[in-house]
């Protein structure tokens, strides 16, 4: 059966330095996968080339079993939506209209379906009291809950998110985790880079180690956590693991 998004050998460099070295992995429809790695092992640079934010050097990326390269940009990231650490939100419209703009211009909904998928979404992340307020108003936990909101209603097939929590206070984490939680029990296709390794262990089908540009290890939490194989992930993992 073919895998909802296939990368193979997939290669990314800045100038002489590689960031990406033959990546390759597969992801299932309904499947949350945790890519988790020290800063500057590549994750993020995956994630953008997976959303086409990065033009890969060379392999391919294949969605539905087809070469995403070939895709038009803006239709392609409706179906592959992009959750970012620093929000992203457009400062100066209010959090309804944040949510309808990308429906209206890329998916040519009328303002009236726009606006009523946004209340949905703002509802289902706890955001709807706040449809008319500014983006600026919020605290940084509510500007990512929106953030998610308005991912959803372009309808993707799979949200990537990458580390969405890591420009949190603390006491916001929570919020915008539990949000994740309950999309990947309703069985929404996420992809998640993340810092939060008990998140990751508790949430995630499949996890990804990367360091240095490759895929170290991967495999089920169950396995990874408890009985990583290589000695990189033993190290990576040492400081959560003596806390369990």
């Amino acid at each position: 059966m073919m895998s909802l998004l296939e990368i193979r050998h997939l290669r990314k460099h800045f100038d002489s330095l590689e960031v990406l070295n033959d990546i390759s992995l597969t992801v299932e429809k309904g499947q949350t996968t945790c890519i988790i790695g020290s800063s500057g092992s590549g994750k993020s640079t995956l994630l953008r080339c997976i959303n086409l934010l990065e033009t890969p050097d060379g392999g391919e990326i294949l969605f539905h079993g087809e070469n995403i390269m070939t895709h038009d940009v803006n239709r392609h990231r409706a179906q592959i939506g992009m959750v970012f650490q620093s929000f992203n939100l457009f400062n100066n419209y209010s959090v309804l209209d944040n949510c309808t703009l990308g429906q209206i211009k890329v998916l040519h909904r009328s303002r009236q379906e726009a606006e009523e998928k946004a209340m949905h979404y703002l509802k289902k992340v706890g955001m709807e009291r706040f449809a008319h307020a500014g983006s600026v108003q919020l605290s940084g936990g509510q500007k990512q809950r929106v953030a998610i909101a308005r991912a959803l209603c372009m309808a993707p097939e799979i949200l990537l998110f990458d580390e969405p929590t890591s420009a949190l206070d603390p006491e916001m984490v929570q919020e915008v985790l539990s949000v994740m939680k309950q999309l990947s029990q309703e069985g929404l296709t996420m992809v998640i880079v993340t810092h939060e390794m008990e998140f990751a262990r508790e949430v995630s089908d499949h996890v990804v180690f990367m360091d240095h540009g490759v895929i170290v290890e991967e495999g089920a939490p169950s396995a990874l956590f408890t009985r990583p194989q290589h000695q990189r992930t033993r190290e990576f993992l040492s400081r959560y693991l003596q806390n369990q």
